[in-house]
């Protein structure tokens, strides 16, 4: 919500413009020649003054709250360190009248259908080719020209579903062309993100101004997709391929599938059998209609393409020769991107729409040509040198920051391989502003504009992704930069008509439940998360009662339980053997290497380094889980994140432990009353489960089977880590014996701590799991509970509790019971994952999910 109040509606306006200065020589998109106001901007400009220096700062924490909150990042391309970035969002938008950018909107789509009419040809009839309209070495030659891909038929010959390019206004006031993205164009999700963000920050402005909305942009791509597909034309199924956690961009591949309603999959997920695609799920496999690829064309097929790939699917580019799927992108589009092909797209419009290129590219020049390769050399220090074919490892070169003897070895290289070079003419771009250290201040503006296949036409995003640079005197922009972003409102002449990617109400729709189609690796992941989850949770637990009792009133070596502790902590942490001080304690040093293991990145056992596993399985799945779910995850490692300095006091300690356990039971009760009990929550909570079970039998063995000579004190710490406390104490009052305990937290399946309700939820989900119901036999896993279950039941607690004086007093059935368990556990954790967490396991026919034919070849 806007931040503006009664109170800033009556004092004075601030000037916010006193001191904002446009760089010499560059069009301020603000301020026109005379430095006066634009009147597009007047009434924006004049809010943000009665907002003033203050409330533009609690704007911009608002976004940055709003943009942490919901996970929005973005990883700087070529970084080392891998580490995603949160997301930079200015909180002064940038205005575009409707006039101008019909325009633009103009030229775009002209510009797209240029470029899928020269896709048409280039893997058709070849006439640009033959005719010498467009040479040989800038498309047999370039390696984004995919031969495998000549003459495989595309419905409708849509090439592009997608497109974008990245604009720049020159100091003639023009937009023009700085390049071309054709293969999997990313950055419409950051715009539809930022537009977001904005319309809530600024929503008294947003609504004033009048902004045209990005819905419609939206909706005419799925509706695309929708209509492309060759099969189950009423209800086909699209994919978002994704190269993973490791894409730059990999938050927006989530975000857009989420927003469009498609199923986000790597390439492990998807398969194909019989020239077909289809996805792998927990139930079988599933027939895929159309996938939408953010992959790069090499990356999308390891048989036919990139053989190294690790990415892609095996067959796809088979599957979409056949007409069997629908890849969008259609394979081969990067062949578009190459820089020099620039230089050849006035006469190509010419010659295949009639008509002058409305949005003209930035001059480009290709060394191939004789005359462009002497106005190149001549002009080296003005010019943008790039490779003449699409080399993202290769950075272009500013002749303008070389030295003479660079330039004379950069003319050298382009004489000897001028094919190899284009050059491309530098452009001072506009200026907007931006709020930065409490003023308004200029930057250079970069914009990437998004069109969308819309039938025999194309459809343009009514705005796009501003980047701007970090400082004023810096003029390149790129999106692979990790500089700041903005919003841009286009601006309508009258009120904009409210739009959405839902049905009309009242449209028929088939009642349908969750039901098995989901990828084994989103299951894999899921049922890690739950682990991860209550893993942390038990060391919580376990380590906030040490150090409950290191505080308290006796000293540490007169509290009996604490050896006991310790050593059950120790179970996971091994340490040295600890030392003795000095000063009567042999635990303290024990005590302060288990503090800093807490906090112990480098281990990957540590309790900061299981949050940060979870928090990665949660980023890695922000299409399954809730908003709220996902911020509770990023405020545990946030929590976690702040501990372990050493100016922490024990209190500080504990109170961070109190915190975590708070968050850690928010997400329970996220994933008990939110979460919608299909096999995403199944897995899930297994994994919990699972994990419970196994602390608590782990734990039960390193604290009860040893001899106790003082059992009452240990007992009390053991029901207060089982968290089971008040549940004795209304049963049993203030008598403390270890049969009622050990009922309570292991055979007592009413409570939800105990070993044994553990068992019982794990025995209801192996029991939903998909299976062969005409198989007569159980399979591994129902064995397996079947055993476990029946083991617990039948336990004399009573006889457990019987410690043997032959053992040193030690509760010898005990432990050989509790070793059982755990080794039925570990079984169960293997039996789950062989048979639904193996990306290419076998299929397990469901229904109508098809099974795999017995009689297949990766190569048919």
């Amino acid at each position: 919500m806007s931040v503006t109040t009664e109170a800033a509606t009556t004092r004075p306006p601030e000037d916010l413009l006193a001191a904002y200065r446009p760089p010499a020589g560059v069009v301020d998109e603000m301020l026109d020649e005379s430095g006066q106001v634009r009147p597009a901007w007047r009434r924006l400009v004049a809010s943000l003054e009665q907002i003033g220096s203050d409330g533009l700062a609690k704007q911009t924490e608002q976004a940055r709250r709003l943009l942490r909150d919901n996970g929005v990042t973005y990883n700087v391309f070529g970084e080392s360190s891998g580490e995603d970035r949160p997301w930079e969002l200015d909180c002064v938008p940038m205005l575009i009248t409707s006039g101008e950018w019909n325009r633009i909107s103009d030229g775009l789509t002209q510009r797209a259908a240029l470029l899928n009419l020269i896709l048409v040809d280039l893997y058709g009839r070849q006439d640009l080719l033959r005719q010498g309209v467009l040479p040989a070495d800038i498309v047999l030659g370039n390696s984004e020209y995919l031969l495998p891909c000549r003459d495989v038929r595309v419905p409708n010959d849509c090439y592009l579903h997608l497109y974008a390019a990245h604009l720049g206004r020159g100091s003639d006031g023009n937009w023009t062309v700085v390049a071309d993205r054709t293969q999997g164009p990313s950055g419409a999700g950051y715009a539809l993100e930022n537009r977001l963000v904005m319309s809530r920050v600024f929503a008294e402005q947003f609504h004033d101004a009048r902004v045209r909305r990005h819905a419609t942009f939206f909706k005419t791509l799925r509706d695309s997709l929708f209509s492309s597909a060759t099969r189950h034309k009423e209800n086909p199924r699209v994919v978002l391929l994704t190269p993973g956690p490791s894409s730059t961009v990999y938050f927006e591949d989530i975000y857009l599938a989420r927003y469009l309603g498609y199923t986000l999959v790597e390439g492990s997920d998807l398969t194909v059998r019989d020239n077909s695609v289809y996805l792998k799920t927990l139930g079988g496999l599933l027939p895929v209609d159309v996938v939408l690829r953010r992959l790069p064309d090499l990356e999308c097929d390891p048989l036919e393409l990139r053989s190294e790939s690790m990415l892609g699917v095996a067959g796809l580019l088979q599957a979409a020769r056949a007409g069997n799927v629908v890849v969008a992108n259609a394979l081969g589009s990067g062949i578009l991107e190459a820089p020099a092909l620039a230089a050849f797209l006035p006469e190509l419009c010419r010659r295949m729409l009639g008509e002058e290129l409305k949005l003209p590219s930035v001059p480009t020049w290709w060394c191939g040509r004789a005359d462009d390769r002497r106005y190149v050399l001549d002009h080296l220090r003005e010019l943008i040198i790039k490779p003449a074919l699409l080399h993202r490892s290769r950075k272009p070169v500013y002749g303008g920051s070389l030295s003479e003897e660079e330039l004379q070895r950069l003319a050298a290289r382009i004489e000897k391989h001028p094919n190899a070079y284009a050059a491309q003419a530098m452009i001072e771009r506009s200026s907007t502003p931006v709020w930065n250290k409490g003023s308004l201040q200029p930057r250079h503006v970069a914009l990437r504009t998004f069109v969308a296949a819309d039938g025999e036409k194309y459809d343009v995003m009514p705005g796009g992704l501003i980047r701007v640079t970090a400082e004023s005197h810096v003029p390149a922009v790129s999106m692979s930069s990790g500089q700041g972003s903005k919003d841009l409102w286009v601006l309508s002449e009258g009120p904009v008509a409210q739009v959405s990617l839902l049905k009309p109400y009242g449209a028929p729709i088939e009642l349908r439940r969750s039901g098995n189609d989901l990828p084994s690796r989103v299951a894999d992941n899921m049922f890690w998360l739950g682990r991860q989850l209550e893993r942390a949770e038990g060391v919580v637990r376990q380590w906030r009662a040490v150090i409950m009792r290191w505080m308290s009133e006796s000293e540490p070596g007169a509290v009996v339980e604490l050896p006991i502790l310790f050593d059950a902590m120790l179970q996971d942490w091994p340490l040295k053997h600890p030392t003795v001080d000095g000063k009567g304690d042999p635990y303290r040093d024990r005590f302060r290497q288990l503090l800093q293991l807490c906090y112990d990145e480098q281990r990957p056992d540590s309790l900061r380094s299981t949050i940060y596993a979870a928090h990665r399985l949660a980023s890695i799945m922000r299409d399954r889980l809730s908003i709220d779910s996902y911020r509770i995850i990023s405020r545990l490692r946030s929590e976690i994140g702040t501990g372990g300095q050493q100016s922490m006091s024990l209190d500080d300690v504990l109170l961070q432990l109190n915190q975590l356990i708070v968050l850690l039971s928010a997400f329970s009760g996220m994933g008990m009353e939110s979460m919608t009990r299909g096999p995403s929550w199944r897995f899930l909570d297994m994994g919990r489960r699972l994990e419970r079970a196994q602390h608590t039998v782990r734990l039960l063995h390193a604290v009860l089977v040893r001899h106790l000579a003082e059992p009452t004190p240990v007992i009390e710490a053991l029901l207060e880590i089982a968290d089971s406390s008040m549940t004795y104490r209304s049963r049993y009052l203030t008598s403390i014996q270890l049969a009622p305990a050990l009922d309570l937290i292991l055979t007592d399946e009413t409570n939800p701590r105990s070993a044994a309700f553990q068992l019982a939820a794990l025995a209801k989900h192996v029991e939903g799991l998909p299976h062969d119901d005409e198989r007569p036999q159980s399979t591994p896993e129902q064995r397996v509970m079947l055993a476990a279950q029946t083991e617990l039941r039948l336990t004399d607690v009573e006889a457990l509790c019987h410690a043997s004086e032959s053992d040193g007093g030690e509760h010898r059935q005990l432990g050989e019971l509790l070793a059982r368990l755990e080794r039925h556990l570990n079984a169960l954790s293997e039996a789950i994952a062989h048979t639904y967490l193996v990306h290419a396991g076998p299929s397990r026919h469901l229904g109508r999910v098809t099974p795999l034919p017995l009689n297949h070849s990766p190569l048919q």
